[in-house]
């Protein structure tokens, strides 16, 4: 029995389809999605999305979002899905020693918050994109 996955980002659908599985990157750590899961919603965070279809698994760096998972299938909606082909390695890199940098002059606790969020999604691409090499 499949299940229906539909990934959406405020600009666009990304991905739906069915699969055999998908893992996701939740508030308390890692959690993999089954056919016949139990209702859920809860908070997803920078990381690394992956799904099985046909034995073959792709990975996409997230941003922080919300999934359902209900009778009908998995919905997630983030505001970052990249697969390694759109993410340029080297723009990343820069963009990550640039928060990095930034973090040292923030003050205010929404400040640093901003800047770490922005930190974790640069991780996140990089760890996908890398992922790609080793493969």
């Amino acid at each position: 029995m499949p299940l229906k996955l539909e990934i959406v980002t405020p600009e666009k659908e990304i991905f739906s389809d069915e699969v055999d599985t998908c893992v996701l990157p939740g508030i308390d750590g890692e959690m993999g999605i089954l056919p016949s899961h139990a209702p859920l919603v809860t908070i997803i965070t920078p990381g690394e999305l992956s799904y099985t279809k046909g034995g073959h698994t792709v990975f996409l760096a997230v941003g922080d979002g919300f999934i359902e998972v209900g009778s009908e299938g998995v919905a997630v909606m983030t505001d970052m899905a990249l697969g390694d082909e759109l993410i340029d390695e080297a723009a990343v890199e820069k963009a990550l020693q640039s928060a990095r940098d930034a973090l040292e002059l923030k003050t205010t606790d929404e400040e640093i918050a901003a800047v770490q969020a922005s930190i974790q999604k640069s991780l996140a691409q990089l760890h996908v994109k890398r992922r790609r090499r080793r493969l």
